[in-house]
């Protein structure tokens, strides 16, 4: 393995999509995996979506890339023996269980520090680990309610909408990883040794939300949806649709990338307007401003917008779909879209992208218990031992020797 994480092991118990992305993306840097699964009972990732032609789930292909799969029932005494091994060896355990189930199973951070006291713990659940909230189930699409985001998203007068993808889940994951890098760095640093991460998944929404909540403690200001308009409506732009069919978002984000729009739109008499001098005048005339572009954009194909934007500076972007995703000139020059040897399926690559250190796609999502019995060997279990395991129900084996 290379990458600047190569000598980093992760234990991950996690499952679906939380959890687990936070692992693979420090996969793609060079960590070491370890992904468990039940022997009765598999990621439901797997199954969850379109599948290639291969007959895996495509999702399953992109959250387990990089990892190695081992299938253990770590709540049998065998089974916690053979995971206390794990856990002496790691820098890491993630695991996105609802509260209370390590415990219950006798691995709660106590315990696992007393394995390991330098383990870091990445625990996500829903509402966290404390809390008058701390047993109420959840998935991400509350998370996502109880965030703000999907009041925020959607038209003025329609009702909240959830975004098109796993947004809350997606987040969760990114912060989770951040979560990790921070506490090792403390480690590193002899600050800290094994720390417990505890993150909710709505909380890594709230965070990136951000602006709501000041803007209603510090100006009395509380936002609602705007449906194609900025969401803040601090600024001019939003989503217009030219005369040929096409999608633009159109944006602004300063008092002089805003003159250059209302140039590029209506010339000098709408750039040159006294009510448009500043952003703080703008906000108070949007609606004016909205209409503007919106009708500068619909009589015009997108070849005329971006002509006539592209000579102001002014910011404008074609909506892609996926098709245009795969197919961008932009994104197939950064190299973001890859693939491994002998897979069809491509995925997005490592990102961010690292001058000395890049990371890379190993391979794809793996079958369940695909590494058992080498995880296990390294460990130190003989073959009879191995098999003994796989005999009782505690470990599956599916690799080049066949099913055990």
């Amino acid at each position: 393995m290379t990458g600047p994480l190569n000598q980093l092991r992760i234990v991950e118990l996690g499952h679906v999509i939380a959890g687990p992305l936070s692992a693979a993306l420090l996969s793609d840097f060079g960590a070491d995996v370890i992904k468990i699964e039940s022997p009765n009972r598999t990621d439901m990732m797997r199954d969850l979506g379109p599948k290639a032609e291969d007959g895996v789930g495509v999702w399953w292909k992109t959250l387990g890339r990089n990892k190695k799969t081992l299938s253990l029932n770590w709540k049998s005494d065998e089974g916690r023996d053979v995971l206390r091994k794990l856990v002496e060896g790691a820098d890491v355990l993630v695991e996105n269980f609802r509260p209370g189930v390590l415990e219950r199973g006798g691995v709660g951070p106590d315990t696992l520090h007393e394995w390991n006291p330098d383990l870091i713990i990445l625990r996500v659940s829903g509402y966290g680990q404390d809390g008058p909230m701390r047993d109420v189930p959840a998935f991400g699409r509350a998370a996502e309610a109880m965030s703000g985001l999907a009041h925020l998203t959607g038209f003025t007068d329609g009702p909240p909408m959830h975004p098109g993808f796993p947004a809350a889940d997606s987040t969760t994951g990114l912060m989770g990883a951040l979560g990790i890098m921070l506490a090792l760095f403390a480690r590193e640093k002899g600050s800290a040794r094994g720390q417990v991460v505890d993150l909710a998944v709505f909380e890594s929404l709230l965070r990136l939300m951000d602006y709501p909540v000041p803007a209603l403690t510090g100006a009395n200001h509380s936002p609602r949806r705007n449906g194609l308009r900025q969401p803040m409506d601090f600024a001019p732009g939003g989503m217009f649709r030219t005369s040929d069919g096409v999608w633009l978002t159109v944006s602004a984000g300063s008092a002089e990338t805003a003159q250059r729009l209302l140039r590029a739109v209506g010339g000098d008499a709408l750039a040159d307007d006294p009510r448009f001098s500043t952003l703080a005048e703008m906000s108070s005339h949007m609606t004016v401003v909205f209409d503007a572009i919106n009708d500068f954009v619909t009589q015009r194909t997108l070849s005329e917008v971006e002509a006539e934007f592209a000579r102001h500076d002014a910011v404008a972007s074609r909506v892609l779909n996926v098709e245009d995703i795969t197919t961008n000139e932009q994104i197939r020059h950064r190299r973001d879209i890859v693939s491994v040897e002998g897979e069809k399926t491509k995925v997005i690559g490592p990102i961010p992208h690292l001058s000395a250190t890049p990371g890379a796609l190993r391979w794809l999502g793996r079958p369940p218990g695909a590494d058992s019995r080498s995880i296990l060997h390294d460990l130190g279990f003989t073959k009879e031992r191995i098999a003994a395991l796989c005999e009782a129900g505690h470990v599956s084996v599916e690799d080049e020797e066949g099913t055990a």
